[in-house]
């Protein structure tokens, strides 16, 4: 396609819009995007409620990682909200219906984190006032946690899934060949991507979606940039707030729940790392899904979401 139109923030930061258009016929993702500024920015989400719902309803906030969007959730999305929760599902700047800054350099993940603090302050009255409880996958779960230990009276459980904290060490071989394949490759297959980190056959349809918010290269600096910024040397810049939230989640004593596919390749042994190291997995009823890779939600969203309602109940 043409060059999208570039459109630019009052704080000078150019980003281009994905149309509409692209998301035509998700008939599996029919909820209605919602808006809100963020630093000039287009950030997309969507709210589902339950059918009886009212300010103290548990609101379960479902955040996706690199290079998905909300749509990975549409398997979770009905159980959870047949179960009495109101799902609230954010795309993240760059991705999804969200806006696109065009230039690498927009993206970190100390500006991620705080682009997440700020949805959630604009939508907080969406939430009412009951408690929030924070799911985190890939990329998610690296933004989700320095949310929660920065803001913790925000945040009153935590579901993780295939995910860390990383400190300046490299999580492995598998990561390491991502790394290296996601800036090298010359056309950046998201659809296909998410098929090949799945431990089922994605449909045509499914690729389709995920591969729909990048018409172009011009959309995908925060793609191509996101594995960039997992911090994997010790003298990364997000290393010493990574020590920090650490030291935060070591005396975290509001309970968490890991759900884990043990044969992703690049996450599949990190599940110890979070259940033994922070005080409020102890005794929890963690588990393990089989078949299942990378992308557990794909694989297992409807077991994942039975989960966590049974451990919520």
């Amino acid at each position: 396609m043409a060059d999208a139109e570039v459109l630019t923030t009052a704080g000078g930061v150019a980003f281009v819009r994905t149309p509409e258009e692209r998301f035509a016929g998700l008939d599996d993702y029919p909820y209605e995007p919602r808006y809100a500024d963020i630093d000039g920015l287009r950030m997309a989400y969507v709210v589902v409620e339950p059918d009886e719902s009212d300010e103290e309803t548990t609101t379960v906030l479902l955040l996706h990682g690199e290079p998905t969007w909300g749509y990975l959730y549409r398997k979770m999305i009905p159980p959870l909200v047949e179960g009495g929760c109101r799902v609230l599902v954010p795309d993240l700047v760059g991705f999804g219906r969200s806006d696109k800054p065009v230039e690498r350099s927009a993206y970190t993940y100390e500006g991620h984190v705080e682009w997440m603090r700020q949805f959630l302050a604009a939508t907080a009255a969406e939430r009412g006032g009951g408690p929030l409880h924070l799911f985190g996958q890939d990329w998610g779960g690296l933004i989700g946690l320095r949310v929660a230990a920065e803001n913790p009276d925000l945040v009153d459980r935590l579901i993780l899934a295939n995910t860390g904290l990383p400190e300046g060490q490299s999580p492995g071989a598998g990561f390491e060949f991502w790394l290296q394949f996601s800036q090298e490759v010359e056309y950046l297959d998201c659809g296909r991507l998410v098929d090949n980190a799945t431990a089922t056959e994605l449909s045509e349809t499914a690729q389709e979606a995920y591969r729909a918010p990048f018409p172009s290269e011009q959309f995908m600096a925060g793609a191509r940039h996101f594995p960039m910024l997992v911090p994997i040397s010790p003298d990364d810049p997000a290393v010493p707030a990574n020590r920090a939230a650490w030291k935060v989640l070591e005396q975290w004593t509001k309970p968490v729940l890991t759900l884990w596919a043990p044969d992703d390749p690049v996450l599949g042994r990190g599940q110890a790392a979070i259940s033994e190291r922070i005080p409020g997995a102890a005794g929890q009823p963690h588990a393990q899904f089989r078949p299942a890779s990378h992308f557990i939600q794909e694989d297992q969203g409807t077991a994942l979401a039975g989960a966590i309602i049974a451990w919520l109940s």
